[in-house]
């Protein structure tokens, strides 16, 4: 049951890194908007990215933050991407209720050939998005992977609940550089809204069938009639600009307030989001016991020492050759 039923157009705060679950009763819809301003910042400022990179790596943050937030338990939402763009690697962990962290992988050369004029889709090109969820040692992970083909992280998104959820859906992604008065340093924000029809009577969400591999040459199978209900939520969240998303000023009730108040939107009490990595030396030190000796004995530097640095933080744990290399492998 919701905690707070207020119509959205009476709660006009805005917050940033947080996630507003909504609900939409006359259109049969439920969803959540993400605000993210000094979390993406502290997410970003680990590594030197581009410009071009963080618009990237924004928007997957703001992707996994709206899909992690929906986990009923403790566990992990991660989204990685394995492409043939110069933005080839994006990995993005979030730890259920509330931390995130993110990391990215590119190619200088490649960017600078593309220029200013790559969008995030182009940037991440063709290749496949997975996305995992981990519920802990005790429970297999459950994995779902789409394709990625040139056309983003949006309509992945939309790929990925047509063929693993059968949920109809709607993602809205953006990222923007904030500039600050004055030639200060420029902040990053990113917001997002997913929407979902879920009617009571579930014939009333059905989605078009896969491609039957032995129809006919010629045929074309038949989809079924779209929903009155969602072909209007999706018209609506169709009306919505990237700077609406994005807008410090314009907090997300009013977003909800602008886009459904004629049919009466509700909110639900905000979730707040925070740039956390996980790591820790006690981990790094885990992880390398889990090798071979003779594996951990060609990881000593010169020095003596072994050194390991997060791909998400950058933090570097040093260990002294003895810590690693005699220790017994974990079982």
């Amino acid at each position: 049951m919701p905690t707070d039923t207020q119509p959205a157009d009476r709660r006009l705060e805005g917050i940033d890194d947080a996630v507003l679950p909504f609900q939409v009763d006359a259109l049969d819809i439920r969803g959540r908007t993400v605000r993210l301003g000094p979390a993406l910042d502290a997410v970003l400022a680990h590594h030197d990215y581009p410009p071009a990179v963080k618009r990237v790596l924004g928007e997957a943050v703001a992707l996994t933050v709206l899909l992690g937030t929906s986990l009923k338990f403790d566990g992990r939402f991660i989204l990685q991407t394995q492409t043939d763009g110069p933005v080839d690697m994006v990995v993005v962990d979030f730890v259920s209720p509330d931390k995130v962290r993110a990391y990215a992988r590119f190619d200088k050369a490649a960017l600078a050939e593309g220029g200013v004029l790559l969008t995030p889709a182009a940037l991440l090109g063709r290749g496949h998005l997975a996305m995992t969820i981990d519920q802990g040692l005790s429970v297999h992970r459950y994995q779902g992977v789409v394709a990625l083909e040139g056309e983003g992280l949006e309509a992945a998104a939309h790929q990925y609940f047509r063929q693993s959820e059968q949920i109809p859906t709607r993602v809205r992604l953006a990222v923007g550089e904030e500039m600050r008065p004055g030639g200060g340093p420029s902040s990053w924000r990113a917001g997002g809204l997913l929407a979902q029809f879920l009617p009571a009577e579930a014939g009333r969400a059905r989605t078009p069938d896969l491609p039957p591999g032995d129809a006919p040459g010629g045929h074309e199978a038949l989809a079924p009639e779209e929903d009155d209900a969602w072909a209007e939520a999706q018209s609506l969240v169709g009306t919505l600009e990237d700077v609406e998303l994005i807008d410090r000023e314009l907090s997300s009730e009013r977003l909800l307030y602008r886009l459904f108040h004629e049919r009466g939107v509700r909110v639900f009490d905000a979730k707040p989001v925070v740039a956390h990595c996980t790591c820790s030396r006690e981990r790094v030190a885990g992880v390398l016991a889990s090798f071979e000796a003779e594996e951990r004995r060609e990881m000593v530097q010169e020095d003596g020492r072994i050194g390991v640095t997060c791909e998400f933080c950058g933090r570097t744990y040093g260990f002294a050759a003895e810590e690693i290399v005699e220790a017994p492998p974990e079982a």
